[in-house]
């Protein structure tokens, strides 16, 4: 497999970086609705331990990603047998989890800004974690969080049609191998 894209499909390097980043947005998306969810400070602090550096990293492939596209690679045509509302529904679907990864991550820095959390949280001292809805950010971190679970239930809703109703192998171009 090539490194860069062919016409026919994406190259290893976009393709690492597109199943890395899902791997690590299910790990955000679990770990921020479980902090979301939980009562206790200790307990919090754990999981956002866990949930920041996640953010980071997705963060990081994103600009990786988007410096990708736009200094290195080209994507593969579109498949023949895709109208073009489809080619056009999945180009914003893809710019809008551009925005909404970088939205989102930039609503989190602003909570920890805010808040002055992020000492309580990586330092050892969460018995006196703020409240994160006192703050601004904190209603966009939530909604956005919701608009990209809407978002990776529309782009794997049509995975999947492409590769059981419609048989025309997309999932094939992007994955290793030939």
């Amino acid at each position: 497999m090539r490194l860069k894209s062919t016409p026919k499909r994406y190259g290893a390097m976009i393709v690492a970086m597109h199943w890395l980043t899902a791997l690590l947005m299910v790990a955000l998306i679990a770990t921020g609705f479980r902090a979301g969810n939980t009562v206790d400070p200790a307990a919090k602090a754990a999981i956002l331990r866990i949930h920041i550096p996640i953010a980071i990293a997705v963060l990081a492939l994103t600009v990786l990603r988007i410096g990708w596209w736009w200094s290195v690679d080209r994507r593969p045509d579109p498949i023949a047998e895709s109208s073009y509302w489809q080619e056009r529904t999945a180009r914003a679907v893809h710019l809008l989890f551009y925005l909404l990864i970088i939205g989102l991550i930039a609503s989190g820095i602003g909570m920890m800004a805010l808040s002055g959390a992020a000492p309580m949280i990586f330092g050892g001292n969460s018995a006196s974690l703020p409240d994160f809805w006192k703050y601004p950010p904190r209603v966009p971190h939530g909604l956005g969080a919701r608009l990209l679970l809407v978002l990776v239930a529309l782009h794997v809703g049509a995975a999947l049609y492409h590769q059981f109703v419609r048989r025309d192998h997309l999932l094939r171009r992007m994955w290793f191998g030939r």
